[in-house]
């Protein structure tokens, strides 16, 4: 089939400022900014078009070659079932594991047991700091040739318990001897607490920049790539912007310490909007997340079960999240394009417009004493608590809407018989070093309130 380059060249092209004439005509004298331009929490201002005669790009947006992975969690407490679910989730179109180890001394060997080494990455989430045990994996990687990750991540423990593992001191210590020894890639940054503790996304990247950056300052030995773990929430466009501006900031910074590699991004819907009435909506928000976690560039994507909230770990759940995903990726070929984003002029106004506000607060913390200095002083927590509230007091007054919540609810729902799990904040007073960021959903107070008078 044949070409015609001239295809087009009997229409002539329009200026945006032709675009911006014919839409002042349509608005029959309403003034066009305060009728069509919209703010958002982080100061951006939306406009209803974008026209490549407006655009000049600045900033370098490409995305990772690579498709991303479907990435199942598994909590691991009993040894042989977690291998025996691993295989099975495998099996059933998961194509990596992150495993969540609480106990030092579980066997690698035995979970390990039978799974495919060769093609499969494993990540190993450990909320606890041992040398003896990051060896342990480190070494049963490098006997086996497995592509392992281990998340050690002691400042987002600090952030989310408001204690180190020991104290910064002992902590930074040992992350030293493990980024001597470990043959694997060792460290992550715990971000998705920031987006679900109700931070705004200039926020999210800024505290995200600066906990790396504590890192790069305090532990030179890092010679492996970073995994940085976020929250994809509901705002479609811009959370595909936000994931390319957390790699163009990333990949900023981590020149400047001559690190040399590109970050590994996680990505999994948020718990901030999800909602036990009416669950099964979930199912739409988190497909729309995942999608915007896929076109802004993640290398994996964990998806959330519809019923995360108040079922514990479930098959059924598991299966309905994985396909989910898998939907998107075999059937919507979400992963055949490299870098899809890429020339829409309205990501990349808002790719580089969050990038700058980012960095520029990221460097008013940094001229600050840094951002472990300001989570002691509380500034950080502060500001998160501010933006949370604005976002509270939108979804109170009904300005921002959860269906099925406040909005349109099903007055007949009743949860009350059916919660597995606590699904509120847990109250849990006890001294700490600084006040722990604190996760928690828009609905919470409603939810409560439903609850109550069932």
């Amino acid at each position: 089939m044949s070409t015609n380059n001239n295809l087009f060249s009997e229409f002539e092209a329009v200026t945006s400022k032709q675009w911006k004439q014919q839409i002042q005509y349509e608005l029959k004298g309403a003034d066009y900014n305060e009728t069509l331009v919209w703010e958002s929490p982080e100061g951006i201002k939306v406009k209803p078009f974008y026209h490549s005669d407006e655009f000049e790009a600045k900033l370098n947006t490409d995305a990772p070659e690579n498709a991303f992975t479907i990435l199942q969690n598994i909590f691991v407490h009993d040894v042989k079932k977690s291998n025996e679910r691993a295989l099975e989730s495998l099996q059933r179109g998961a194509e990596s594991i992150r495993f969540t180890i609480e106990n030092e001394t579980i066997s690698i060997e035995q979970l390990m047991q039978n799974l495919p080494l060769k093609d499969t990455t494993y990540y190993f989430y450990l909320p606890f700091l041992s040398i003896d045990f990051a060896t342990k994996v480190s070494n049963f990687a490098a006997k086996h040739h497995a592509k392992f990750i281990m998340l050690i991540d002691p400042i987002g423990q600090l952030t989310k318990d408001g204690n180190w593992f020991e104290s910064l001191e002992k902590d930074i210590e040992k992350l030293d001897t493990i980024a001597a020894s470990s043959s694997i890639n060792f460290l992550s940054i715990s971000a998705g607490i920031y987006q679900n503790a109700g931070a705004n996304m200039v926020q999210q990247l800024a505290y995200t920049l600066a906990h790396v950056n504590e890192y790069f300052n305090r532990i030179p030995a890092v010679k492996h790539p970073i995994t940085i773990e976020v929250s994809i929430g509901t705002n479609y466009f811009f959370e595909i912007a936000k994931l390319r501006a957390l790699r163009i900031l990333f990949n900023t910074l981590e020149k400047e310490y001559h690190h040399n590699f590109d970050c590994n991004i996680i990505a999994t819907p948020t718990k901030r909007t999800k909602t036990i009435y009416d669950y099964n909506v979930n199912m739409l928000r988190t497909t729309t997340e995942c999608m915007s976690a896929i076109l802004g560039g993640a290398n994996a994507v964990a998806n959330l079960p519809y019923d995360a909230l108040y079922h514990k770990d479930n098959e059924f759940g598991d299966r309905i999240s994985r396909n989910q995903l898998l939907v998107l990726k075999h059937e919507s070929y979400f992963d055949k394009v490299n870098n899809p984003a890429d020339g829409a002029y309205y990501i990349e106004n808002l790719t580089e417009q969050l990038a700058e506000k980012a960095l520029l607060l990221f460097k008013n913390i940094e001229a600050n004493g840094g951002f472990i200095s300001q989570l002691i002083e509380g500034n950080i927590q502060r500001k998160i608590s501010e933006s949370a509230q604005k976002e509270q007091d939108l979804f109170d007054s009904g300005k921002e809407n959860l269906l099925g919540t406040n909005k349109y609810p099903n007055k007949n729902d009743r949860m009350k018989d059916d919660l597995e799990l606590y699904p509120f904040v847990k109250q849990n007073p006890r001294k700490t070093l600084i006040i722990p960021i604190i996760e928690k959903r828009l609905a919470e107070k409603l939810e409560q309130e439903r609850l109550a008078t069932e």
